[in-house]
């Protein structure tokens, strides 16, 4: 089981990368069942989505459909792009949260981002959720969105999504990065490297760019990071891909869920879910954050003001 206990004090961010949506080509979505009954358990406020492949099609029923099966959430859909059939999505709790905004970043974009604008129960201040996923192939690609990603930082922020790259600071990480010379997939080797004074590194450029410091305060904080170092959570760094290939070297934490540095403050715990039922819905591992509501609301007040 992965019901996680939640209180009256619990707000909930979901993060999952379902492979295809959980649909085979052929039409079978035992996957996509058995990642709703995963998530239904959970039983999130937020849920940041990646791979909602083809579900803009036919009236976006299959958006409808997981909005549903999680209880009657309200959804977001990011479109695809026309090269990718895999749009990104957000979905929020109705008995909590307030949409006020929708925008959708498309230009630039091998990913849209799916970004909705929310106000939570006795919060003055919006909040802004964000789904992304970041470009599979180019670097310099990911670097450009990683950019655009930035943007949203401005205000109070919860984003996440599969960055396809990996963090900037690896002191604490579970798995080495990998070691190219070892990697069957040479074109995973070109699609997850850079070059910097011509050698190529791993590409960890996007992370920099969301939760590096660059002698001040970084733009996000990393929440898997942050449950480690500040709340003694080891387990947060766990890694979230590939839960099925292994020509790609070791699982690598590419899946992260962010926050700007206020909004951080309010975490309570950060989990990484690849058991069994997860690794059969799909390659990436679930992420789970919880947040104290009270606390999140005190971020959301302005100084001076009473909350309703």
């Amino acid at each position: 089981m992965n019901t996680l206990a939640r209180d009256s004090d619990d707000f909930r961010v979901a993060l999952w990368n379902v492979d295809h949506n959980g649909i085979e080509n052929n039409g079978n979505q035992e996957r996509w069942e058995v990642a709703m009954s995963v998530l239904a358990e959970i039983r999130p406020h937020v849920v940041l989505r990646n791979e909602l492949t083809r579900a803009d099609n036919f009236g976006e029923r299959a958006v409808w459909a997981e909005a549903n099966a999680l209880g009657g959430l309200i959804p977001f859909l990011a479109p695809a792009s026309p090269e990718s059939v895999n749009p990104t999505g957000v979905f929020v709790d109705p008995s909590l949260i307030q949409p006020v905004a929708f925008f959708k970043h498309l230009v630039g974009m091998w990913h849209p981002i799916c970004q909705p604008v929310v106000r939570l129960a006795g919060a003055p201040r919006p909040l802004t959720l964000a789904a992304f996923h970041l470009c599979p192939f180019d670097g310099d690609q990911r670097a450009t969105e990683a950019r655009r990603l930035a943007t949203l930082g401005g205000a109070a922020a919860i984003i996440g999504g599969d960055r396809n790259s990996y963090p900037h600071r690896t002191d604490l990480e579970k798995n080495p990065l990998p070691d190219w010379s070892n990697i069957s997939d040479r074109r995973h080797v070109q699609h997850r490297t850079i070059d910097r004074a011509g050698e190529r590194v791993h590409d960890t450029r996007p992370d920099e760019i969301l939760a590096g410091e660059h002698d001040g305060p970084p733009v996000f904080v990393d929440l898997a990071y942050y449950a480690a170092t500040e709340l003694g959570q080891s387990d947060a760094l766990e890694p979230t891909a590939s839960l099925w290939r292994t020509d790609q070297g070791p699982r690598q934490r590419i899946d992260s869920i962010y926050a700007t540095p206020l909004v951080a403050t309010a975490l309570r715990e950060l989990k990484v879910i690849s058991d069994e039922r997860v690794v059969k819905a799909s390659d990436h591992a679930l992420l789970v954050a919880d947040f104290s509501l009270s606390a999140l609301c005190a971020v959301l007040t302005p100084e001076g003001v009473t909350a309703a």
